[in-house]
């Protein structure tokens, strides 16, 4: 057990919290259970960071307006029609004016557009009308309420509404509601809407909206959160950069995730690599791999064969041959020679040998990662346990010791950086279980060595009984700090590895 007041190396024991990039608050999400980034002084990102924006409901809407009035300047279009140009063309301005440069009638008919659209405030009319009958409906009464687009396909207002509604609430839909007439294409929008619907059934549909307008903009995305409404903004980041970038970033609501594939942080390790180790982790590939390790094929039948005994004298029950589970060679050839094969090398057997032996390597190689990754996921798991048991030690601190709350954040401060440099670490295995052997995989591994090591020296430090804490306030928060900036220079190399395209792996990156 290594003693919790030993000294780091290169590091000024005699400093307070130095978090440049990091400082920890509340959060209600998952592995990112009470981390807040702090801005660090200085606006200069490190090699790991991206920037963002966290853009609320607000915003968004205050987004999208912007983008209709741009465009209803450009095209002198009305801004219901622009919006529903902009719905069709997925809110991409380049595509929506190159192609309606080319064939603005073709275009407004394909968007469900009426083609005299004179940059008016278009009246919508709820009307009775003598001796109509639905045709939804087949309603006939007299006084019966209508209504009807530009296209006069008319039903009654109560089948329209339901129709409308329908869409909105039972489909999801806000992109492409039609006229229900027919084969009639044109488009229900927003000022129709909003008339006939409940209010509601229209904040779902401006829900909707937002979501549609979030989903197709290349470099807006929601955080995934439970019950978050906040969505991030990262224009610097692109599909085609997510081989040599990580891109974290941190909603309002406290939650860090990855803007390239929408999981939760995972730094060091880029996309593809974490969808392939999480696909290894899950399907079966690795029951093969010991069903290669633990069995071996008959060499006359080729029937799957398990040892269940000592003896290395082995019967096919398939076919019935003999041979020896050493060398795989036939026992014919053995002699007395039972228990200690001394035909290890005969050629007959050195394929099998080979095979095996590469099964039995992969095996091991999987499992040194494997476990370790689940022991940080275990322990990130843990998370919430552990910032409840934080809560508790802090409240027990203040009442043994008479230290106020703004005394004893220490602790807190210990807790949220556990969680995130476990966090990290969990992910170091599965990018490592990826790389090939070389100086900068060793210089890497070095790097989480540090990390790991002083992970584990602080936590258990921070496990110390209550009554020992007080006096240990300083200690405790110099290794938070270094063991935070052990997992910053990690981040930072690994990071700088990528832009320079310095590490090779055992895979295709695709």
């Amino acid at each position: 057990m290594s003693d919790a007041s030993d000294d780091f190396d290169d590091y000024d024991q005699g400093s307070e919290f130095d978090f440049d990039d990091e400082s920890f608050g509340g959060s209600d999400y998952g592995d990112n259970e009470g981390f807040e980034e702090v801005k660090p002084e200085s606006t200069k990102l490190k090699a790991y960071e991206v920037e963002h924006e966290v853009l609320s409901t607000a915003d968004i809407q205050q987004r999208q307006d912007s983008q209709i009035g741009q465009v209803a300047g450009i095209l002198g279009l009305s801004r219901e029609s622009v919006m529903v140009l902009l719905l069709y063309f997925k809110w991409n301005n380049d595509r929506l004016l190159e192609q309606y440069t080319e064939d603005p009638e073709g275009i407004l008919k394909k968007a469900g557009i009426s083609p005299d659209d004179d940059n008016n405030k278009k009246e919508y009319n709820i009307m009775s009308v003598d001796g109509f009958m639905c045709d939804i409906c087949c309603e006939d009464r007299q006084g019966l309420k209508t209504f009807a687009l530009e296209c006069d396909h008319r039903f009654c207002f109560d089948c329209y509404k339901q129709y409308v509604t329908q869409k909105i609430v039972d489909e999801g839909e806000s992109r492409n509601i039609q006229c229900p007439g027919g084969s009639c294409s044109l488009a229900v929008n927003n000022e129709a809407i909003k008339l006939i619907v409940e209010d509601r059934v229209y904040k779902r549909y401006l829900t909707l909206l937002n979501r549609t307008f979030v989903q197709d903009h290349e470099h807006l995305r929601w955080c995934p959160a439970p019950n978050c409404e906040y969505a991030i903004r990262c224009d610097d980041v692109s599909a085609k950069d997510l081989k040599t970038v990580v891109p974290t970033v941190q909603c309002a609501c406290g939650h860090r995730f990855c803007f390239g594939c929408g999981l939760s942080d995972h730094q060091p390790c880029i996309c593809v690599l974490v969808k392939k180790w999480i696909k290894k982790c899950e399907d079966d590939s690795e029951t093969a791999n010991w069903i290669s390790a633990n069995t071996k094929e008959c060499p006359k039948c080729m029937a799957t064969i398990e040892k269940n005994g000592g003896c290395n004298h082995m019967t096919c029950r398939k076919c019935k041959y003999e041979f020896c589970w050493i060398c795989i060679g036939s026992w014919a050839e053995h002699g007395t020679s039972w228990y200690n094969c001394s035909r290890y090398d005969e050629k007959s057997g050195v394929e099998a040998r080979d095979n095996q032996a590469k099964s039995r390597a992969s095996l091991e190689r999987y499992l040194h990662y494997y476990n370790r990754y689940a022991n940080h996921e275990q322990s990130a798991k843990l998370d919430k346990d552990l910032y409840l048991r934080t809560e508790k030690k802090m409240t027990q601190l203040q009442s043994t010791s008479g230290m106020s709350w703004i005394e004893v954040q220490y602790l807190a401060q210990a807790s949220a950086v556990l969680q995130q440099c476990r966090q990290t670490l969990k992910w170091t295995y599965a990018f490592a279980f990826y790389l090939e052997q070389n100086n900068q995989t060793h210089l890497f591994e070095d790097n989480q060595k540090d990390l790991e090591m002083a992970v584990e020296q602080l936590s258990e430090l921070f496990e110390k009984p209550i009554q020992e804490l007080a006096g240990l306030k300083v200690t405790v928060m110099d290794k938070t700090a270094y063991v935070n900036n052990r997992r910053q220079i990690l981040l930072e190399d690994t990071a700088k590895g990528l832009h320079e395209g310095r590490w090779r792996y055992q895979v295709e990156l695709r």
